[in-house]
């Protein structure tokens, strides 16, 4: 994945800040069977190695199965579309694909529908956003080089070796390679995708529980039930209609009302009031986000040992606790690692990581400030976009800490850019002066996923180009590893390298959130934070 530019933030699919222009008040329930959610128009064509934000996504996990399927409740990877999936060395693997597997359009799923996905997907030609889940595979150099011309058309390291077989060959060793296949970019396609993409754009066809009926963009998608869906987790609803609003509060408000059937992003402003509102219709569940502050360090005014001392000292001056608690009503939960609570301890999750550096202490925060040189500048910016979320009241709170913590009230400021697109411009092109606002959500539940694309050397999304040797050693240890718990505690061991720099200063875990109306029963949101639609009753 080195080298591989990336856009997939957490914090822009999260809010609101993907939804389209119209608004989606009081257009009532679903019909017999069919539930109606608040959603926003995806951002990409519903390709599944075009859509990185959660609201194209919500679509791709109703439409489609793939080789792993990740539990609802644990996160676990399970076999799917996969009967099994071998390897001897970690680096060549050979994929059995069940026999039995249809698209809805009658035409089977079979090794060629996964192996032209993934050498579509991940060709420069088709421009796609998740090109980079591909890197792994061997010949991505050629099919999407990072400078100069492709000089070829499919990866080296596919091949169909039998209508239902397939091998994959890696440029590394990446033992945990099978648990990442869960993610959409990873889904089969029919021919219908290439022989008329055109026509398959307008009315996607996949081989998931649901349908697409129909799409307004700005207005609603419609998905009923796949009646003949071959798969073990069949639809328990008739299907399920995606509302689009501007505003999460008009959703709610829509819920309230009995509008709407279901908000799966309650916003803050209603959060004192939700489980009274709804009579306990309320979910808080954790979710595998994290929020960070990172660092320019290709700046070298933050790339001395003195700035990490800084660093800590930062950290320890922002207190988590009071502005989860205040802020985002215990919606979020104050960090104490640089993955998630939901990988467990089993998967690698080090519950009090961060130790001391984490905690709130404001005399021996402004110590190591103080010693470490003061803030760059001397004073500490914290630059975030303005457009979507809380933002501006979390930043000022930290600031607010921080400006407590060194008895000066103009330590820190807020650095609000106006929207999204100029903050992630900014970010791109490397223009940040001071820490800056960062998320992340992961994309299948390794620990894998919450380092190597965050702080290997030219990383996909190691945006303020942190470096560190001993990090890289111990991230391509693990990934050779073949013993999935000794390749745990090396990553565990990166993740202590990133501890002992503060590469990002780790500030809460996010929680999923959402409510409903006494219509829908088995409600419950994923590891992901979306809701777990083929599961919903309806009246």
């Amino acid at each position: 994945m080195r080298g591989i530019t990336r856009a997939r933030w957490a914090a822009c699919v999260i809010a609101a800040g993907l939804l389209a222009t119209a608004c989606g008040g009081g257009r009532g329930v679903g019909g017999a069977g069919v539930l109606t959610s608040s959603w926003g128009d995806p951002q990409n064509p519903l390709e599944p190695a075009n859509t990185n934000e959660v609201q194209g996504g919500k679509v791709l996990d109703m439409i489609f199965r793939g080789l792993k399927k990740y539990d609802p409740k644990t996160g676990k990877a399970q076999n799917w579309l996969a009967a099994s999936i071998d390897t001897k060395d970690s680096q060549t693997f050979t994929v059995k694909v069940k026999d039995g597997w249809t698209f809805s359009n009658g035409e089977k799923v079979t090794a060629r529908s996964f192996v032209d996905a993934w050498n579509y997907g991940a060709s420069l030609r088709n421009n796609q956003k998740n090109a980079y889940f591909f890197g792994y595979i061997e010949g991505y150099d050629k099919v999407h080089p990072d400078s100069g011309p492709q000089t070829a058309d499919t990866l080296s390291g596919l091949k169909v070796t039998g209508p239902r077989t397939f091998t994959v060959r890696l440029n590394q060793k990446f033992s945990s390679f099978p648990a990442t296949l869960g993610y959409a970019a990873f889904a089969p396609l029919p021919r219908s995708f290439f022989t008329d993409h055109a026509a398959w754009l307008k009315k996607p066809v996949g081989n998931g529980p649901y349908l697409i009926d129909s799409y307004t963009r700005g207005s609603a998608m419609n998905l009923k039930k796949w009646g003949a869906y071959p798969g073990p987790d069949p639809a328990r609803n008739a299907g399920v209609t995606l509302l689009v609003y501007t505003d999460n509060n008009t959703a709610y408000t829509d819920v309230l009302a009995g509008n709407l059937d279901l908000v799966d992003d309650v916003p803050s402003t209603q959060l004192k009031n939700v489980a009274t509102d709804l009579n306990g219709r309320y979910i808080n569940t954790p979710a595998g986000i994290l929020q960070t502050l990172a660092f320019p360090y290709y700046d070298p005014k933050w790339n001395t040992a003195g700035a990490r001392k800084v660093r800590t000292g930062l950290s320890m001056a922002i207190n988590r606790k009071q502005i989860t608690e205040t802020i985002f009503r215990s919606t979020r939960t104050p960090a104490t690692d640089w993955t998630s609570p939901v990988l467990g301890a089993a998967g690698g999750y080090q519950a009090g990581l961060c130790g001391h550096a984490c905690d709130y202490d404001p005399a021996q925060a402004k110590k190591l400030i103080q010693e470490g040189g003061g803030f760059p500048g001397g004073r500490l910016t914290i630059t975030y976009n303005a457009d979507t979320g809380s933002h501006k009241q979390w930043v000022d709170a930290v600031c607010n800490s921080v400006n407590n913590a060194l008895g000066n009230d103009k330590a820190c400021v807020g650095n609000p850019v106006g929207t999204f697109a100029d903050f992630r411009n900014q970010i791109g092109r490397h223009k940040m002066t001071g820490p800056f606002r960062a998320g992340w959500q992961m994309d299948y539940p390794l620990i894998q996923d919450f380092l190597q694309p965050l702080y290997y050397t030219g990383a996909s999304s190691n945006d303020g180009r942190w470096s560190n040797k001993r990090f890289d050693h111990l991230v391509d240890r693990a990934n050779a590893e073949t013993d999935t718990a000794r390749a745990i505690a090396l990553f565990q061991q990166a993740e202590g390298v990133v501890r002992d720099n503060m590469a990002a200063i780790p500030l809460w875990y996010q929680n999923g959130s959402a409510g409903y109306t006494a219509r829908l029963s088995h409600v419950a949101l994923n590891p992901f934070s979306v809701p777990v639609y083929n599961e919903i009753k309806v009246g």
